[in-house]
């Protein structure tokens, strides 16, 4: 039998979000949401206050990414909503369970021009799963449920409802969902025989590992199908640390090499977009993995595509008969890992100042422990992560994703660090990047968030610098104020800071960064001759 509440909306909304086993909420404090903070207050839920709604949501998000469960946050309305909507268009194209509380003016007042009126739904409904304005009080309780589960089910995404103020301080008693485990049977859709029969003809195959495999909870399984088959790998987003980077069946530098040779990629939890090649692989046969059939791709001709509740099932029967010997093709792709990463090396040492990115990578790397959590929020200076930063557990990797949003990196880090205290959390943030979120620094320090923020200082916007004076000969609206210090930005706002301008004061700043509580900002002055030596074609 359910359980029934007596309550104002806010503590519908909170004992539904309880019995769901939310134990925090992201916000940025407004009047018109004042219920729903009562209602997780008075429970003994955690209300976790930033200084822009766009790190309230980045939090949210990065917390349904890492947790692979819906991250709540709370908009005050108007323009928290529309502070907060790069984080939810982000949700939209990472897959990210994400739940939106949006605070609307009473609706008794519609129409006469009460502060912050505004029609929210429209505004979000292309980028949610399910937008929709709960106007009656006894509702609250139902709809709220029916979005956690909208948001937690695949293919994940952000859920948005929006409460009118009058509604959501009224009262009533209802019955309170009854909370059920989010299991389902397995679906397989696709043509599999296809598939597996071409797999198994196939001499040069590779598997792109992509986040939907850690967010579908697969990882252990992909990795157990990688040493059935004996099928090279290489990972993007969340996918990196799948296999730990020193698998004998992880790839990371051999990426382009093994795309250009390979007569047949698997494409496994990511979409065919520009981070890989919009799934133009030569001559290789192409097939497609998802996790909803919304996903498959449309635009590229496939052998098949599959969509799959449950990737363990779909490899299980991909994988076929007995594994082939592949032995000669894994050896190939190991000898062009081991020259490339060998070509890295001088890049990595150079003793320029101010800096080459690579060197600050040279330093970081061998001080990352195996479980970091690395999070990116930049352009070029976050790409040399990708290429550099070795990832060894699953869940140690946040990007901004496909949609690139740049300011990510306080919201990722907040959420990063309360879930995770007591392990290494270290964001590499462009300086371009930094000038979106540099207020939730504080956050930061007001929640004792033990994270290692090194910035790339260039004083330039460097990838749209380089491509304009490649294309016009010269460029505008590209450049920042030299040497800024934003170190001491982070000690204004009492966290740990240090200044880096010579390679040899690296080292030591870092580790001591890492050994100072709460978080850490090392600015580090980079040169801003130096272009990312980028290969992909982003449109």
């Amino acid at each position: 039998m359910a359980d029934r509440i007596e309550g104002h909306g806010g503590d519908l909304i909170a004992e539904t979000l309880k019995g769901h086993g939310v134990d925090r909420l992201f916000t940025l404090s407004g009047g018109h949401i004042f219920p729903i903070y009562d209602g997780m207050h008075t429970r003994g839920m955690g209300i976790v206050d930033t200084r822009h709604e766009q790190a309230a949501a980045f939090a949210a998000e990065a917390h349904g990414k890492l947790a692979r469960a819906v991250g709540v946050c709370a908009l005050t309305a108007g323009p928290g909503i529309t502070n907060g909507m790069s984080a939810i268009t982000s949700a939209h194209f990472n897959g990210s369970p994400m739940l939106i509380l949006g605070g609307r003016s009473p609706e008794a007042r519609w129409g006469e021009g009460s502060l912050q009126e505004m029609d929210h739904v429209p505004l979000v409904n292309t980028v949610t799963k399910m937008a929709e304005t709960v106007f009656d009080t006894a509702s609250m309780a139902k709809v709220t449920d029916e979005a956690f589960w909208t948001a937690g089910s695949a293919h994940r995404g952000p859920v948005f409802l929006d409460f009118p103020m009058d509604a959501l301080f009224s009262r009533a008693e209802v019955d309170l969902p009854i909370t059920r485990a989010m299991t389902l049977a397995a679906v397989i859709g696709g043509d599999v025989d296809a598939a597996r029969g071409a797999l198994t003809e196939s001499e040069r195959p590779v598997l792109l590992i992509g986040s939907d495999v850690w967010s579908n909870r697969a990882e252990e399984h992909v990795r157990e199908f990688v040493q059935r088959s004996g099928i090279p790998a290489v990972m993007n987003g969340m996918g990196r640390g799948v296999l730990p980077a020193d698998h004998p069946l992880a790839f990371s530098a051999a990426r382009g090499h093994a795309f250009s040779r390979a007569d047949a990629v698997i494409v496994a939890g990511t979409p065919l977009d520009f981070r890989v090649g919009f799934g133009k692989f030569g001559d290789a046969r192409v097939f497609h993995v998802a996790d909803h059939e919304s996903q498959v791709a449309r635009h590229v001709a496939l052998t098949a595509g599959l969509w799959t509740n449950s990737f363990d099932d779909a490899l299980d029967l991909l994988t076929g008969d007995a594994a082939k010997d592949r032995s000669d093709w894994v050896g190939e792709l190991r000898r062009v890992e081991s020259e490339k990463r060998a070509g890295f090396q001088a890049e990595l040492h150079d003793e320029r100042s101010p800096l080459h990115p690579a060197r600050v990578y040279g330093e970081l790397v061998p001080r990352l422990q195996r479980d970091a959590v690395v999070i990116c929020d930049g352009g070029d200076f976050a790409s040399y992560a990708g290429r550099f930063v070795d990832v060894y557990e699953p869940g140690g990797w946040l990007d901004p994703g496909p949609y690139g949003c740049l300011g990510t990196a306080p919201g990722y880090a907040l959420a990063a660090g309360l879930l995770y205290p007591d392990r290494q959390i270290v964001v590499l943030l462009g300086d371009g990047a930094a000038g979106f979120g540099m207020g939730d620094w504080d956050t930061l320090v007001r929640f004792g968030i033990n994270v290692t923020m090194v910035c790339g200082n260039n004083g330039i916007w460097g990838l749209e610098k380089h491509p304009m004076r490649f294309l016009y000969g010269y460029d505008v609206a590209a450049e920042l104020r030299p040497e800024t210090r934003y170190e001491e930005v982070m000690r204004a706002l009492g966290g740990h800071g240090e200044l880096v301008r010579a390679p040899d004061e690296l080292g030591p700043a870092l580790e001591r960064a890492f050994a100072t509580p709460g978080p850490s900002l090392v600015n580090v002055l980079t040169d801003p001759d130096v272009a990312y030596p980028r290969s992909s074609n982003l449109a």
